[in-house]
């Protein structure tokens, strides 16, 4: 199953009405991009949801130790400044940043963008289509994101100072000046 794409030009969802829409079917994963269109993504296999697990863990890990921030998971649908609802796989803010929302800003979709952001992509992913969610991300303020695309055995680095930049896996990755001392070995996947 691919994820199925809404264009809903006609019909403008408001934040509490897109909020509703995702409380009230909560079985489906949406997202929005800044232009309005929905998108319905399918759950992943065992395999893309172990590896987004490993993930999630090396974060929480690296965060534990250095308490600069927060973790998110990819139920976490994030309001960017530039009209979308996204929800990446794996995502960190900055704990001053965090911190200075409300606690109802904190309970809803945050209205924030994450600092830094992984995407897996899983065997229904659409690459252009996350390419352009990366690009997305950067243009609504992240300031690193990496595409880990484990069917070509690459991971493209998105930076908002440097632009993209494309390794081959096994690589080691750095979280720069964004989330500082964090590095990630990525292996050659199965």
């Amino acid at each position: 199953m691919e994820t199925l794409t809404l264009h809903v030009d006609t019909v403008h969802l408001t934040d509490e009405q897109f909020e509703q829409l995702c409380q009230n079917n909560q079985e489906l994963r949406f997202e929005r991009t800044a232009k309005g269109d929905l998108l319905i993504m399918p759950p992943v296999g065992g395999e893309s949801s172990h590896r987004e697990a490993d993930l999630i863990a090396d974060l929480v890990l690296w965060n534990r130790q250095t308490q600069l921030g927060y973790t998110f998971s990819s139920s976490t649908i994030f309001k960017l400044p530039n009209g979308a609802a996204r929800s990446p796989d794996v995502a960190w803010i900055e704990k001053q940043r965090w911190e200075a929302l409300t606690p109802e800003q904190k309970q809803k979709f945050p209205p924030i963008a994450p600092d830094f952001v992984m995407e897996l992509r899983s065997v229904s992913d659409d690459l252009a289509m996350l390419r352009e969610k990366m690009a997305e991300y950067l243009d609504a303020g992240v300031k690193l994101a990496w595409l880990i695309n484990p069917q070509q055995q690459q991971v493209e680095i998105y930076c908002s100072e440097t632009g993209v930049e494309v390794r081959d896996l096994p690589a080691e990755l750095s979280g720069e000046n964004v989330v500082p001392g964090f590095c990630l070995s990525l292996p050659l996947y199965p």
